[in-house]
């Protein structure tokens, strides 16, 4: 038989099936035989592009990564550092949404994933160059990353059963119309996003003046330690 032209398996074949599967059932669906399985090959032959399962699982993550925008923390962009932030959250959430049991992986942090470590500098170089102190920066970049991912990682709506009965006013007052969440649950939890994002900003962006306003009243010449505080 003549040999295929090209090969039966390739990493980003791999990562894409992959990635299929844990969209497609979470993350507990994915071993190194059922993807085997679904892709017509012998379990070791996964091993010739990925030494474990935990790698395919950063494979895929980061190609989710690849996913989030990260053209406003340009240099030449031109938006301002909130509304840089702000376009880049919703893109991050955007992202996530489409893809939501890999976050978990992404929550952690990106370790060694390329995509994930361009998003963490673009981040914070964005940051400093807006005049953020380097450990403010820092700070930033981990709030938002809480912020986002922890807004994907599960729907405050989806938590309420669509059982007026489960609601008793005896027992919960305030709570008469907590069976219809789930029915609107795109509405609540996209719209709890925008009000937490916006608090997030605007606190940001108070505490950005009172900095810049201390800066202006300090004598020619002081340096504030923080500014030149390690991340």
């Amino acid at each position: 038989m003549a040999r295929p032209r090209k090969p039966l398996l390739s990493r980003d074949r791999i990562v894409e099936t992959a990635g299929a599967l844990v969209d497609a059932e979470g993350l507990g669906a994915l071993s190194t035989r059922r993807l085997a399985a679904e892709l017509g090959v012998s379990g070791p032959s996964l091993y010739n592009h990925f030494r474990t399962k935990d790698e395919i699982l950063d494979a895929v993550a980061d190609a989710v990564s690849t996913k989030i925008d990260l053209s406003m923390f340009a240099e030449d962009d031109g938006r301002d550092w909130q509304t840089a932030l702000h376009d880049w959250a919703v893109s991050y959430r955007a992202a996530l949404a489409d893809h939501p049991h890999i976050v978990p992986v992404l929550a952690q942090g990106p370790g060694r994933r390329p995509a994930g470590l361009r998003v963490a500098d673009a981040v914070f170089g964005a940051m400093v160059r807006a005049g953020w102190p380097p450990a403010q920066a820092t700070s930033i970049g981990a709030l938002m990353r809480y912020f986002i991912t922890g807004s994907a990682l599960g729907s405050f709506a989806r938590g309420f059963v669509d059982d007026e009965a489960a609601y008793d006013p005896a027992d919960y007052p305030h709570l008469g119309q907590a069976h219809r969440l789930a029915e609107h649950r795109q509405k609540v939890d996209e719209g709890a996003f925008a009000t937490g994002l916006r608090a997030l900003l605007d606190g940001l962006r108070l505490q950005y003046e009172a900095q810049v306003r201390e800066a202006a009243g300090r004598p020619s010449g002081s340096q504030d330690s923080s500014a030149t505080a390690e991340a």
